[in-house]
């Protein structure tokens, strides 16, 4: 038995294979409840959700809490899918139906869901860039806003920075407040050019950390080079996916290694002396400087015990 399960504001969509049964629940935590013996009589092979706006996330934790094998994948390869499989039509119904077909054929291997206070730090980490983003955003529109409008857009601007500031004091604290967090923060910061918002953006945007190889952290952010081959040409390697969120914070962390850094710096000119663009060697960099702290993190070593590679 594969299900699948397409979330939307008022309801959950139930699809399954290969009996074809479909119904629907409330979307509220008691019907989360609810569904739990419902699919545990099933016992599905695997149950696959879409991580999309954050819906999904609460409902994959309870099912995930009682057993149940979870996965919640890309919505972009669910459409790819479909698109392939000739189903072009997209409502809950036949998303859910999707779902389950996917399941059925790729069978996507269940991860375990970040706990409650891990989803919160994630939160955290989702609402400061937001707010970042937002007063961006403001400061970018001062310079084209006629002077009578610009007190109010100021102000709006400082209370930014204030909130900024607070969430930050907040996402530090709640690293601070969890051992193993604290323990993993003391070793991000270890490292030169980093700083404090690297490590608890990297915390909070990477829960996978330490637990991936270096090849799938990359992927997994997204500064991986995949292959344009065909035939006997050879394409350049692109970077694509990945996490959006994470990307900017390491490019940063990144240009302040290359300053900062000895390792990092080192890896850089021998880039350029080699010929490497300016922009192929920096998300070099990132890729090189990513693998690192995500093998301090899985090893528990400092950066003072990294040797030039």
């Amino acid at each position: 038995m594969f299900v699948g399960i397409d979330g939307a504001k008022a309801e959950l969509v139930i699809a399954v294979r290969p009996t074809g049964a479909r119904w629907t629940v409330p979307q509220t935590e008691a019907d989360w409840a609810g569904l739990v013996p419902q699919l545990a009589a099933l016992a599905p092979t695997l149950v696959l959700l879409e991580a999309t706006g954050g819906l999904a996330r609460p409902v994959a934790s309870t099912l995930a809490a009682a057993g149940l094998p979870v996965a919640v994948v890309n919505p972009r390869q669910v459409r790819d899918f479909a698109k392939a499989t000739g189903s072009l039509a997209t409502t809950d119904a036949v998303d859910a139906a999707v779902l389950a077909r996917f399941a059925e054929a790729v069978r996507p291997v269940p991860h375990p869901l970040p706990d409650a206070a891990t989803r919160a730090l994630e939160a955290l980490g989702t609402r400061r860039r937001q707010l970042v983003e937002m007063r961006t955003a403001e400061q970018n529109r001062l310079g084209s806003t006629p002077a009578l409008r610009r007190p109010r857009l100021q102000a709006h601007i400082r209370w930014l920075r204030r909130e900024l500031g607070a969430v930050t004091a907040e996402l530090q604290d709640a690293v601070h407040a969890h051992p193993g967090w604290r323990v993993q923060d003391n070793l991000l910061r270890s490292a030169p050019g980093g700083g404090p918002i690297c490590a608890v953006t990297g915390l909070a945007g990477r829960p996978e950390r330490g637990r991936l190889s270096r090849r799938a952290i990359a992927a997994l952010v997204g500064v991986a080079p995949w292959r344009r081959d065909r035939g006997t040409r050879r394409g350049p390697r692109r970077c694509w996916g990945g996490r959006a969120a994470v990307r900017p914070v390491l490019y940063m962390g990144t240009l302040a290694a290359i300053r900062h850094n000895d390792v990092i710096r080192a890896f850089y000119q021998r880039l350029r002396r080699a010929g490497k663009l300016k922009k192929v060697a920096i998300v070099a960099c990132m890729r090189k400087l990513l693998t690192i702290l995500n093998a301090m993190i899985n090893h528990q070593t400092p950066w003072a015990a990294v040797r030039p590679v």
